[in-house]
């Protein structure tokens, strides 16, 4: 098992226990602002198994029916996480304006309570820790979402143990307040990684880096000029396309030996992208 898939497997792992463990605290004490952590946990399992299942199935190489390679299921696989989240904001803000509404308070802020808090908030930094770098050195946006994921779910843990504080102190609204504030952080991570993964859907090209290319390939002795540069993405994976218009009596060797030295330059730019060069007489 690779490195990239490693790390899916322990986020998974830890997702499960964690999971199980605010569920069984939160349904003891009666505390909504756990059971909202619970609920955002168990959607961390899932995001955690479609994580692991991307990164498994996303690192085929291409084949006849895809010639760009499987790297947009893990695009897909942060998606589906981004719905999954606001699917589940949904009932803890119900659930939190009517307690607030009725003034329902249940509450029982035992030691457990803080444990539990306690322990996910350890869990989480030393997993996103893991993912964010196991992201950064396989570019992988799937290990980068769930890293970015469990970095919100360290501020979401403690706003929980605020919460609990409230009511230990007789401020029985405190952990319906809680709650809410947990949705507001998880909508917040699923608007923004809503808004990367459908960039990536969609094909959006990086920002500023059809002018890098342009600029740099243009540099290049026996370059005329370059030009219909289109950038994508297809999971971890850089796509590069360019036509350049070049010396049209050269050989097709120098013709060939000119393009490898374009794709260095793009190389020194993107690391290890994809690049096809369409050279044009002039």
């Amino acid at each position: 098992m690779g490195e990239k898939q490693s790390a899916a497997l322990n986020s998974l792992v830890a997702a499960v226990g964690l999971t199980a463990f605010k569920i069984v605290v939160g349904l003891s004490t009666g505390s909504l602002g756990i059971l909202a952590e619970a609920a955002h946990s168990g959607l961390d399992l899932v995001a955690a198994g479609l994580t692991f299942l991307a990164v498994r199935f996303s690192g085929r190489p291409a084949d006849r029916e895809h010639p760009y390679g499987h790297g947009k299921i893990e695009n897909l696989s942060a998606l589906v996480e981004t719905l999954l989240l606001l699917l589940t904001c949904t009932w803890i803000v119900w659930e939190a304006v009517h307690r607030l509404r009725f003034h329902e308070t249940q509450v029982q802020v035992t030691v457990w309570s803080v444990a539990v808090m306690l322990t996910s908030i350890v869990i989480d930094v030393s997993r996103s820790r893991m993912l964010a770098r196991m992201a950064k050195k396989y570019r992988s946006q799937a290990l980068e979402a769930d890293a970015l994921h469990f970095r919100t779910d360290v501020w979401s843990s403690a706003v929980v143990i605020v919460g609990l504080a409230s009511v230990k102190l007789g401020w029985w609204w405190g952990d319906a307040v809680a709650a809410l504030g947990v949705s507001a952080l998880v909508v917040w991570v699923s608007v923004q990684l809503g808004r990367r993964t459908v960039d990536a859907l969609l094909d959006t090209a990086p920002a500023g880096m059809e002018e890098r290319v342009a600029a740099a390939v243009s540099t290049v002795e026996g370059v005329r000029d370059c030009h219909q540069v289109r950038v994508r993405y297809s999971g971890p994976v850089l796509f590069i396309d360019l036509h350049v218009l070049v010396d049209g009596a050269q050989t097709l060797t120098e013709a060939h030996k000119l393009t490898e030295t374009i794709e260095a330059v793009i190389q020194e730019i993107a690391p290890q992208a994809d690049v096809t060069v369409h050279p044009e007489p002039f």
